[in-house]
């Protein structure tokens, strides 16, 4: 059986331990969701950076920019944080580098402890469920929040990679029942829930995003399963 945590905001990732352990980082709105589109439609290879200066640093290199503060593209990058930018013909084959107020936070924090992390999103649950199932290592789901907060969004992604999980797991803390117990409670209008009460929807809403919450609030769109390696996140 997999044992399975779930740390709600990177804030408090100190807590849990990750060594030996399969790391599941999502940010649903919208970093991981933008990951998981792009690489789908043909971009070749994310790199997740922690700051813009860095990310202009692999412009010099060929990459591509990609990414937000605060919700709003950063005015340098070539793209910001819609998964529709992503998705555009012209980035197939392209390396992407991207950095975000919350997702790419996680994954950098994830990564100096972790075995390995998956790159999941609500777009490809069912085959990081599927991943998981096949690895049979522990895991922990870290959740990107807001700004050290968490979200519901991203608790929602832990609450559905649970429930594809339940015959297969062990949850060793309450965060992972709180998350599978909204899960359940959601299922059925999941895109409403997100859309209606989910605090950052409101947010991006307000910045014109709200095209992407409703793309954002998909299951299994794909069955696209990045993982970073290496420093590169690749499917």
């Amino acid at each position: 059986m997999i044992n399975i945590e779930t740390c709600l905001t990177p804030e408090i990732l100190s807590l849990h331990q990750l060594e030996g352990k399969i790391a599941v980082v999502t940010d649903v709105l919208r970093a991981t969701s933008c990951m998981v589109a792009g690489l789908n439609a043909g971009v070749k290879s994310v790199i997740p950076v922690m700051t813009v200066e860095e990310a202009l640093d692999y412009s010099k290199k060929g990459y591509i920019t990609a990414g937000e503060r605060g919700g709003v593209k950063v005015k340098e990058f070539t793209i910001g944080n819609s998964p529709q930018e992503h998705m555009q013909e012209e980035y197939r084959g392209k390396d992407i580098c991207m950095t975000t107020t919350n997702g790419t936070v996680a994954i950098t924090e994830a990564k100096k402890r972790a075995d390995q992390i998956v790159i999941g999103a609500l777009l490809n649950v069912s085959a990081v469920a599927n991943f998981l199932k096949s690895a049979q290592k522990d895991v922990v789901i870290i959740c990107a929040g807001w700004k050290g907060n968490p979200s519901l969004e991203d608790t929602l992604f832990a609450g559905a990679l649970i429930d594809r999980l339940q015959e297969e797991c062990n949850l060793t803390d309450d965060a992972s029942f709180m998350a599978l117990t909204q899960y359940k409670a959601c299922k059925d209008n999941l895109v409403e829930s997100i859309q209606f009460n989910a605090s950052h929807a409101k947010r991006l809403s307000g910045l014109k995003a709200k095209s992407d919450l409703a793309f954002c609030a998909q299951e299994d769109y794909c069955d696209a399963l990045p993982i970073l390696k290496n420093g590169e996140i690749t499917i």
